[in-house]
């Protein structure tokens, strides 16, 4: 998604090291923290994640009435009544509804999404071109509070499987949520949720990536069920890394609902340490402000 100069599609594991890493890493409680997986299965109904689905044309086009109106784009939205709400339609959540036009290439965002025949309603929305690099106004919100798309950060049991199966990597970034978190935000975010004026609290958009001397091939034996499925997200984690998209528990990272995430997976993820990561400085790939477009330069290199 989006072209692949993108900053989410950048590898970023040859950048210089965030000055402020040791700071945030602490405010994030890393030294004493794993990574939580924000997906995986649910005995108690609709499983764990963020559920997308992909229309082609075929889904009628609604008007959505915004709490955040001035932050959100009008639409309209290819939203129905059986369009998959995170959590399910009676949450109560976050309520992320998640809609991709395959016929034009268009993503559409929904936040605390309730459909209805009378008139659906949403707290903010936005929609991107995902052929371009053209970021959201400085200053609105988007369907995530760094003003941000979620689609592109989001892992995919799908998509881990066939990077196991072919040997190609996975090549995005991940999003993820911090407790505390600075009121400010880095590019390519675009909106900050936060009152704390602190620099030892992360900002919107902050990047941070697993360590190269992480030893991804002793993490698990292959042998074990999922490993080589959990050794593909540690190389992710290490070339693309985490993006910090949001306001929520400390270091939990999403993906899709669906398909549903094996429990061994989910498991082996929950053993990764927030202590073997560090936040890079990415300010030197912006080409312009209003544009998500990363290019290396000297002293700026990508993997």
């Amino acid at each position: 998604m989006f072209p692949a100069d993108n900053v989410w599609n950048t590898n970023i594991s040859k950048l210089p090291v965030n000055s402020h890493s040791a700071a945030w890493l602490a405010s994030m409680n890393s030294a004493t923290t794993f990574l939580h997986p924000d997906f995986g299965p649910n005995p108690g109904g609709y499983p764990y994640g963020i559920p997308f689905t992909v229309v082609a044309g075929n889904q009628s086009l609604v008007k959505v009435t915004f709490q955040y109106a001035g932050d959100s784009d009008k639409g309209p939205y290819p939203f129905g009544p059986n369009t998959p709400i995170e959590g399910g339609a009676n949450s109560g959540g976050d309520q992320h509804a998640i809609m991709v036009d395959s016929r034009t290439c268009t993503l559409y965002e929904l936040w605390d999404a309730q459909y209805s025949a009378q008139g659906s309603t949403a707290g903010s929305g936005a929609i991107w071109q995902l052929r371009s690099n053209q970021l959201r106004p400085d200053g609105w919100t988007s369907a995530d509070a760094a003003g941000l798309p979620v689609l592109p950060g989001l892992l995919d049991f799908a998509q881990v499987q066939a990077a196991v199966r072919t040997g190609k990597p996975i090549t995005h970034a991940i999003r993820f949520t911090a407790q505390a978190t600075q009121s400010a935000h880095l590019w390519p975010a675009r909106h900050d949720a936060s009152s704390d004026l602190s620099p030892n609290a992360p900002p919107m958009g902050a990047r941070f990536r697993l360590k190269a001397s992480f030893n991804v091939a002793q993490f698990c034996g292959d042998s074990q069920s999922y490993c080589r499925d959990a050794k593909a997200i540690l190389a992710e984690m290490q070339d693309y890394g985490l993006i910090l998209a949001d306001n929520g528990s400390n270091w939990y990272f999403q993906g899709s609902a669906l398909p549903q995430w094996p429990d061994g997976l989910v498991s082996l993820l929950k053993q990764i340490p927030a202590m073997a990561f560090q936040a890079v400085d990415e300010s030197c790939l912006m080409v312009a402000p209003d544009s998500g477009e990363a290019r290396a330069k000297p002293g700026c290199p990508i993997g």
